[in-house]
């Protein structure tokens, strides 16, 4: 973490600057959170904090990283480098930055901005800080974020709870959010074998109070899957906790696997005070 990009953050007890002191962060009022081997800092408020370990646990997290490591979302994620690179990006925070396979992308092909990311999860901020050693991680969460109020030029939200009013905070007036959501046959197919019944997901136009509505862009494509990586889908996904174990049994068996993907990533202008 550089003193500049720690610049970018600030404390979760006061709300004060943090500045870069050795291998701290330190405000003025004298409160201190030291930089983890890695480099990441711990800003998730002890009030904030609901759960011994929250967020994704190590399983899911690591799925994840391997699934996305493979290439195996690669057009998606091409979709939004290119998108991002239409907007100003100097400063980027990634809400739910989960571990970090989206921001390698993004700093590598956007020139070198300056990326702040947070997320619940320990391990997820953990392989970030090692994959992404130029940009700042922390453990937060988006409803009390560690982000000093209008820093950033570009906030993304990909797959994440969207808190509005946080990510209006954290945001320059007429600085852009990108909220990234699940077109309706995302994983049906992985669904159709974990389901008797499978679901589209619900597709909506949401208008949120503070923002206005840019443009939309969405990206899709078909994977067929074999071998490990089909289990590494299941994994890194909300289905792995919330699946009958017929269904997961049926997949345990399933050795190859073809099932669309696609994201909707839906631009918003953070209105002018």
């Amino acid at each position: 973490m550089t003193p500049a990009l720690a610049g970018a953050l600030r404390c979760p007890v006061c709300a004060g600057p943090l500045l870069l002191v050795g291998r701290s962060l330190r405000c003025p009022k004298a409160h201190s959170f030291d930089l983890a081997r890695e480099g990441y800092a711990n800003l998730l408020a002890i009030q904030k904090k609901h759960a011994a370990d929250p967020g994704d646990g190590k399983e899911m997290v690591r799925a994840r990283r391997a699934f996305l490591a493979a290439g195996h979302y690669q057009p998606l994620m091409a979709v939004l480098a290119e998108l991002c690179g239409t907007l100003p990006h100097e400063k980027i925070v990634d809400a739910g930055c989960g571990e970090g396979s989206y921001d390698r992308l993004l700093y590598d092909a956007l020139g070198e901005p300056q990326i702040v990311g947070f997320d619940l999860s320990k391990e997820a901020v953990r392989l970030a800080a090692r994959l992404v050693p130029e940009a700042a991680f922390c453990v937060g969460g988006s409803f009390s974020a560690p982000v000093r109020d209008g820093w950033a030029d570009l906030l993304l939200n990909i797959f994440s709870p969207f808190a509005g009013a946080e990510f209006s905070r954290m945001l320059r007036p007429g600085g852009h959010l990108i909220y990234a959501v699940p077109t309706a046959r995302h994983l049906y197919g992985l669904k159709e074998v974990l389901y008797t019944t499978p679901y589209e997901n619900e597709v909506k136009d949401t208008r949120y109070e503070g923002f206005d509505f840019v443009t939309e862009r969405e990206a899709a494509a078909t994977l067929t899957l074999e071998g490990e990586s089909v289990q590494q889908l299941f994994a890194m996904t909300p289905y792995y906790w919330n699946t009958p174990a017929e269904g997961a049994a049926r997949l345990a068996e399933c050795d190859r696997l073809t099932t669309k993907i696609g994201f909707r990533f839906l631009v918003y202008r953070r209105q002018s005070e």
